[in-house]
């Protein structure tokens, strides 16, 4: 499954928001658009378009997304009843990798997605390793077995961090036994903060 694998840093610092936890740590640290000229580069004043554009690429990239899955989501969203942004988020959410790093299983989507495509994950009881499978009401989803014999599944459960979690309201998390369900759909507020929907509707409408 093909993902973003770039610097994420560099990507944060020109798109002027941390599109990971370790992308917003190196944002932090130097809040200027890469290039040699550093801190004393301005950010120029950006056109419709560009705002448009980047808000398309700060969703894309928080998401861990491609340009054209990017697209296929949005196509997928715009086909859907009600409103074409709220339908973009929530499909988002429900990406299996994206409910994977919501339930605590992981603790990016990058490292997600790679528990996903390596077959640990099952869905209702069949594994999946389709990190786009979108996930419905009712669904339960849990770490194989097999997998937990893992070291890195063994310190999960061992460690008290996975216990003391607490996932999103529409997520239930049983830390003893791995698994989570899906209790409602996931809403606006539910999503990534910091993302004008609206504005990557627009672009997609030109």
């Amino acid at each position: 499954m093909a993902r973003y694998r770039g610097p994420v840093g560099k990507v944060s610092r020109r798109l002027g928001i941390g599109i990971t936890e370790k992308g917003q740590r190196i944002y932090n640290r130097r809040p200027f658009p890469p290039g040699q000229h550093g801190p004393n580069a301005r950010r120029r004043q950006v056109s419709d378009y560009g705002q448009q554009l980047l808000e398309k690429q700060k969703a894309r990239y928080m998401y861990g997304l491609l340009e054209q899955q990017f697209r296929r989501v949005f196509e997928r969203a715009s086909r859907m009843d009600g409103v074409t942004g709220e339908n973009l988020l929530s499909l988002l959410e429900r990406r299996l990798d994206n409910v994977i790093y919501r339930l605590g299983f992981a603790t990016t989507r990058a490292q997600a997605r790679q528990i996903v495509t390596h077959g640990h994950i099952v869905v209702n009881g069949r594994k999946t390793n389709i990190p786009s499978f979108s996930v419905r009401i009712g669904d339960v989803i849990t770490v194989r077995p097999q997998s937990r014999e893992r070291t890195y599944f063994k310190n999960l459960a061992d460690g008290n961090d996975l216990s003391r979690y607490r996932p999103p309201e529409w997520l239930r998390l049983n830390a003893a036994q791995m698994t989570g369900e899906i209790l409602a759909l996931p809403r606006r507020e539910d999503a990534e903060q910091g993302i004008n929907e609206q504005l990557i509707v627009e672009y997609y409408s030109r």
